[in-house]
């Protein structure tokens, strides 16, 4: 979707500059990943109108594959705004996006995929979204690619009582799940990393991100079979923060980037890190000024 923020860190009522930008947590997370020198698609649905060209123009700028992107002739672009430090304001009610059902998989290559990143927004926007969703995570299931869901909430999309079941549920089914401390507090009434371990065992991968405090990877059974339990911390950097919507998508790619390459737990956590890091001092989703590596690798 496209999101209009604010120049500087100012709130949205008095602000008099803004930047038009493109969004939404799976399409950062491909153009970090992209930007990382990863090789990577998004598959989405944008109106027929200038505000989806320009994001399907801005993402493929940033070396996303955009061959899976649809178009909707008779629903807008989503489009949301940041209201630094106050949270956001949504515009998707009606949104192309919001039309997508199950047959939007149709012909997505997904059994060649070696990760399919889905965040808990898509199932916040409908109920065709949330079939969609269901499907997906069952065809992911049935394939050899790993499924990584970041519970993402939004109590702006869906109520929080309406919400915590079916993230729960979803993130119960994917192998690697990122979540916010704070989230899962609102969520599922969690306070500690471990509290959402044990509520969580499922995931082959669960990372609880505090914060300014730091990340915790929890590993375990993956449900396929294999077991490496064990969990490693490690501290945030520190950094002064302008804006922090869209920092955990910058952080699930940087993470995910270095999990492709290999790197062991407390490699991948400071990845993930270090990739927030570069757009929490701005009030964009992605850096505004940072290059992209030509160079890709699967």
């Amino acid at each position: 979707m496209a999101l209009v923020a604010p120049a500087l860190a100012e709130p949205l009522e008095s602000a008099t500059a803004f930047h038009l930008d493109t969004a939404g947590a799976e399409a950062n997370v491909a153009a970090h990943l992209a930007a990382l020198g990863r090789r990577a698609a998004w598959a989405g649905r944008v109106g027929d109108d200038a505000l989806g060209r320009r994001i399907v123009r801005h993402l493929r700028a940033r070396n996303v594959d955009t061959r899976w992107a649809e178009v909707d002739v008779e629903a807008p672009t989503g489009v949301y705004f940041k209201d630094p430090g106050r949270g956001v304001l949504y515009y998707r009610s009606g949104s192309a996006a919001s039309r997508m059902a199950p047959g939007f998989l149709t012909g997505l290559p997904i059994d060649s995929a070696r990760v399919v990143h889905v965040s808990g927004i898509t199932p916040a926007l409908s109920e065709s979204c949330r079939a969609l969703v269901d499907a997906l995570v069952t065809r992911v299931a049935a394939s050899a690619a790993m499924l990584s869901f970041d519970v993402n909430h939004r109590a702006a999309l869906w109520p929080t009582d309406a919400a915590a079941g079916r993230l729960l549920e979803l993130a119960a089914r994917a192998d690697l799940v990122f979540v916010g401390l704070d989230e899962a507090e609102t969520l599922w009434a969690t306070t500690t990393p471990e509290q959402v371990r044990a509520l969580l065992p499922e995931p082959a991968l669960l990372v609880v991100k505090d914060g300014d405090v730091g990340a915790t990877e929890f590993r375990g059974s993956t449900g396929r079979g294999e077991r490496d339990p064990g969990a490693t911390h490690v501290p945030a950097m520190s950094v002064e923060v302008v804006e922090a919507v869209g920092a955990g998508d910058a952080f699930a790619a940087g993470y995910l980037a270095s999990l492709l390459a290999g790197a062991p737990p407390h490699e991948r956590l400071f990845a993930g890190h270090a990739r927030a890091v570069t757009v929490l001092g701005d009030t964009a989703d992605f850096p505004r000024t940072a290059g992209t590596t030509r160079s890709t690798r699967s």
